[in-house]
């Protein structure tokens, strides 16, 4: 990613604003098609949670795809304590935007072991899923993970 500035003398900055150019190119030549919950969890254990981390902290992830379902990024949002996280889908959608996703998975552990979601689990999965219907970024799924298994709300029917 280029970054580029340039300086707009202004009233309000007299130093000038900052404009950023980015530009993108993406370098993956064979990247990872996910087609149902198994293999976002597979991809999940294999690149996001290593060997120990389910059970330390939450952490929350978004995998970014095409129209595809080829993954071709994922973002940590936030790393929480043992008992929870808190996500801005602001900072989620920017990202989206940035990178050009057309859908999204939404991803994070529950140290707990409990698969099931929470209320605000199920909160944010509907505002984000709102979101992303404003944009036009499919939210594909939201899945728990614990290291005994995993809670999939595209599954379930809730996304």
């Amino acid at each position: 990613m280029n970054n580029s500035y340039s300086r707009i003398p202004s009233d309000i900055f007299p130093a000038g604003v900052c404009e950023l150019t980015v530009t993108y190119k993406r370098r993956c030549e064979k990247r990872r098609k996910v087609h149902r919950s198994e293999d976002i969890v597979n991809f999940a254990k294999e690149f996001l949670y290593p060997d120990g981390t389910l059970e330390y902290s939450e952490l929350f992830f978004v995998m970014f795809l095409d129209r595809s379902h080829h993954v071709f990024a994922y973002k940590l949002l936030r790393q929480g304590g043992m008992t929870g996280t808190v996500v801005d889908p602001r900072l989620l959608f920017q990202t989206a935007l940035l990178c050009h996703a057309t859908e999204i998975v939404l991803l994070h552990n529950h140290p707990s072991g409990s698969i099931q979601p929470s209320e605000a689990d199920k909160i944010l999965t509907k505002k984000i899923s709102d979101a992303g219907k404003l944009l036009e970024i499919t939210v594909l799924d939201h899945v728990i993970l614990t290291t005994d298994g995993y809670y999939s709300f595209s599954d379930e029917g809730l996304v």
